[in-house]
């Protein structure tokens, strides 16, 4: 049974009417928002600090602002609007391959310790709320034990960490809010109607995963179908930007995971993507999905801090102690589980004599990471605010406000407290280079030229073909073999080079513009052949 999200209503923030004071419309509110945005990002390059929290930050000071009204969160707003493109993005940009060779690890994390975390919780919920019924402490767990995609992927990914903890943290957050939405959905409907079957729910999860799965290779091998007869870049990117929206429509029609439709969708879309379209489609899907996840992102951030701060205004002041309180013991129950299931589960089939000869010896300092890092976000906090006002006698839904303001107390704690600490964490850790991915590169890099190479001399005798074409495309491949095989300041002096001289065509092309002499759709036209030679030549972020 699915939970009725609540009513959405605008709460004032002030005790008493104020002729003058201020009150945020939804434009205002919007271009408050998004010069946050711009601001907070810049920000964020010269401060120690992760830009996600900045965001929280500023958004609990926007509602802090005497007279502003925030509207409240609309849990259908989170899972439809913001979370479907979130799991989408990080799923077509996850390494199949990777997700593969550690599928124990992210299995264990986003299944086992989602349900062990989600016990813990509702145990020591009944212990600080005696008249809370064990359905809905249960339900309380489930809104806690996952941690959040965008926290994890906003946080670790700017720290230098290995690729392999990246993608445990990713593969855990892709799939554990599937397992948490099945215990918090059965654990509601059990509170609403008071029924509850811990064998209809084990059921419920498997079915729910493998149909919504299918649901999303589906829409996924559609689009694939669909980029196949376009040749329009923009019609590309759009069908790629309506996929998670499809896929997740699809599933909750169904009552089904919409969570694993988007994530088994984009890992589809992701392989298909390189024969489906062109160079400058993949181009501009890749930046239109850096564009959508970046703001995504930090709308997300801004939001959570500013419901925060209109949660903490409506709330008595003498529960706030209490709820605080409460907040502060679950945060640290949940981050003591993961800290202790992390490594037992991980050491402990290393008692068998057989397991120890197959599988090498677990990193202690990617166990330490691992088990350290899980910021709560914006999918607890949806999940709270989804609970029913109601339940079936027509009562109150049991403690309601409070599960959702401990919800925030977890989120705000998480992302700061470890947030804040990671950097540092990862820093007195000292892992070693990845050199894996160099080594990859470079023989892609080797085997691909290869391959050129031999295409350009079957190609070599076709009649049309003019042999100083040839020649000179043939001078090309050696220097690009010669540049891969170059290392230190030989190299970088060669690049330093090609991107002074590609900056000063481009200037020259903007002179011509600027004095008539060509149009701007010439300028365009030329300007994206020199930005593909400054990419490839390793100067991607230079203006």
């Amino acid at each position: 049974m699915r939970p009725e999200p609540p009513e959405i209503h605008r709460v004032s923030l002030l005790p008493f009417p104020l002729p003058l004071a201020m009150h945020f419309e939804p434009v205002v509110f919007a271009v408050v928002i998004a010069v946050l945005v711009v601001s907070l990002t810049a920000l964020a390059r010269r401060l120690p600090v992760p830009t996600p929290i900045l965001q929280v930050i500023a958004g609990f000071a926007v509602a802090m602002i005497p007279g502003v009204t925030i509207p409240q969160l609309d849990p259908n707003l989170v899972f439809f609007v913001f979370l479907p493109p979130i799991l989408w993005g990080a799923a077509m940009f996850t390494s199949v391959r990777e997700f593969k060779r550690n599928i124990d690890k992210i299995g264990t994390l986003a299944v086992g310790l989602v349900i062990v975390t989600t016990a813990v919780i509702a145990v020591v919920a009944r212990m600080m709320f005696p008249d809370l019924p064990w359905p809905v402490a249960v339900a309380l767990g489930a809104i806690i034990s996952p941690p959040d995609a965008v926290a994890a992927t906003a946080i670790v990914s700017r720290l230098r960490v290995p690729p392999r903890v990246i993608t445990v943290l990713e593969g855990e957050s892709l799939v554990n809010d599937a397992s948490a939405l099945v215990l918090y959905r059965t654990a509601v409907a059990a509170a609403v109607t008071g029924v509850f079957s811990w064998g209809e729910s084990i059921v419920r999860f498997f079915i729910d995963a493998g149909i919504g799965s299918l649901i999303g290779l589906l829409v996924a091998w559609l689009i694939v179908r669909a980029l196949r007869l376009t040749r329009d870049p923009l019609a590309e990117a759009l069908l790629t930007l309506a996929g998670p929206y499809v896929a997740w429509t699809a599933a909750e029609s169904l009552h089904v995971s919409a969570v694993l439709a988007c994530v088994a969708g984009g890992v589809y879309l992701q392989q298909g993507l390189s024969t489906a379209v062109g160079p400058t489609s993949r181009l501009q899907s890749r930046t239109v999905w850096e564009l959508v996840a970046f703001l995504v992102n930090a709308l997300i951030f801004l939001l959570l801090g500013a419901q925060f701060g209109s949660l903490i205004r409506i709330v008595p002041r003498g529960d706030l102690g209490a709820v605080f309180r409460g907040g502060v013991i679950i945060t640290v129950v949940a981050m003591l589980v993961r800290l202790i299931w992390v490594p037992v589960i991980t050491l402990l089939p290393r008692l068998s004599a057989n397991v120890r000869r197959r599988t090498p010896k677990p990193n202690w300092k990617s166990l330490t990471l691992v088990s350290w890092t899980s910021m709560r976000g914006v999918v607890s906090l949806a999940t709270a605010l989804a609970l029913p006002l109601v339940i079936a006698s027509g009562q109150p839904f049991p403690h309601r406000t409070e599960i959702i303001l401990i919800t925030m107390c977890v989120i705000v704690l998480t992302l700061v407290v470890q947030g804040l600490s990671l950097s540092t964490i990862v820093r007195v850790l000292r892992f070693e280079p990845e050199e894996t991915r160099h080594i990859e590169e470079r023989l892609a890099r080797r085997e691909a030229t290869r391959r050129g190479a031999e295409a350009l001399e079957d190609l070599s005798h076709e009649p049309w073909v003019d042999a100083r074409d040839v020649e000179a495309l043939r001078a090309e491949l050696r220097e690009r073999l010669r540049s891969d095989e170059q290392e230190g300041g030989r190299f970088e002096g060669r690049r330093r080079l090609r991107l002074a001289m590609i900056d000063a065509e481009r200037r020259m092309l903007i002179r011509l513009r600027n004095e008539d002499t060509i149009s701007d759709e010439v300028l365009r036209s030329l300007e994206q052949e020199l930005d593909l030679e400054a990419v490839r030549a390793g100067g991607g972020n230079a203006a």
